[in-house]
């Protein structure tokens, strides 16, 4: 099989932004992110043929999105370029975190799936879905209905809700649909508690009664982590570090777990779970969104 025939063993179609963070008065750092393409950025780090499927505009911002992702070695035939404004997140404020988005519009509003190379859909294995890219119209239903046509034709659904203010309104009947059809669920303890607003057990049962056959995994910072397979509960705490920030550590842990089933389907959830905490802990040691490597996972398993 020639290389242009290859694809992606795992794709990302979900977020991919700019953030502007205030760093002084009148003074902001671009850095390119988006939840979708911090996953995508994790699991190609770690080794497997990978892209990220959207949309992005012909600005700066967008040559700077581009450029990472070639750098980060993602299947550039799923990013597609149109004329339109760029996806900006605006952090205003980081401690706590305050933010509001500007995309009216947007580039990322214009994916078209039907313009992604043909064939695609018999190599892929998982798909991971999430964050704003659901809740931001037409995009939302465009992400959805692939979501909907993949886990058809076999291909496992990752769903990570990664929760924003742009859901504080109307996002269940969004949530139930993409947890529906999910075989692998990623919360937080912060996602659970501003979805649900409730008790963790309780937004937990909610979240599992939407499809009781997903595998969830749910994460807390610092603290145990638990991985749910059915009646099987599994906790596991995450490797300590010298954390320079939490940007991107959920991106990382799910990319990891996704990663350690697709490279490693023969380990146990143990080990899996193992592996997802150990990717999520070696992106806090860097400041921004660091997608580790294999190496620095490795390490931080075998101490």
């Amino acid at each position: 099989m020639s290389a242009s025939t290859e694809f992606p063993l795992f794709v990302s179609a979900g977020d991919i932004l700019t953030d502007l963070v205030r760093t002084g008065d009148s003074q902001w750092l671009s850095r390119p992110g988006g939840a979708g393409w911090n996953v995508a950025r994790a699991v190609a780090r770690l080794g497997l043929r990978t892209a990220c499927a959207g949309s992005l505009g012909t600005d700066n911002f967008s040559d700077e999105l581009w450029n990472a992702s070639v750098a980060a070695g993602l299947d550039m035939r799923f990013m597609q370029r149109v004329e339109r404004p760029p996806l900006l997140a605006i952090v205003h404020q980081t401690h706590p975190p305050a933010y509001f988005f500007m995309g009216e519009n947007g580039a990322d509003l214009a994916f078209d799936p039907s313009r992604l190379p043909q064939g695609w859909m018999n190599q892929v294995k998982w798909a991971h879905f999430g964050c704003i890219s659901l809740v931001r119209q037409p995009l939302g239903d465009t992400l959805a209905t692939l979501a909907a046509q993949l886990r058809e034709r076999g291909v496992k659904i990752s769903f990570d809700p990664n929760y924003r203010n742009l859901m504080a309104h109307g996002y269940m009947p969004t949530l139930r649909k993409m947890a529906a059809l999910a075989d692998l669920i990623k919360v937080s303890d912060e996602d659970l508690g501003l979805l649900f607003k409730t008790s963790e057990a309780e937004a937990l049962a909610e979240l599992r009664a939407m499809n009781p056959l997903a595998t969830v995994l749910v994460t807390r910072g610092p603290e145990k982590a638990t991985l749910i397979e059915g009646d099987t509960i599994i906790e596991a705490q995450p490797p300590r570090v010298e954390v320079a920030d939490t940007v991107g550590a959920g991106d990382a842990s799910i990319g990891g777990l996704l990663f350690s089933l697709m490279a490693a389907p023969q380990r146990t959830w143990h080990e899996h779970l193992a592996f997802a905490l150990a990717a999520g802990a070696a992106a806090c040691r860097h400041a921004g969104a660091h997608s580790p490597s294999l190496d620095e996972v490795v390490a931080l398993l075998e101490n």
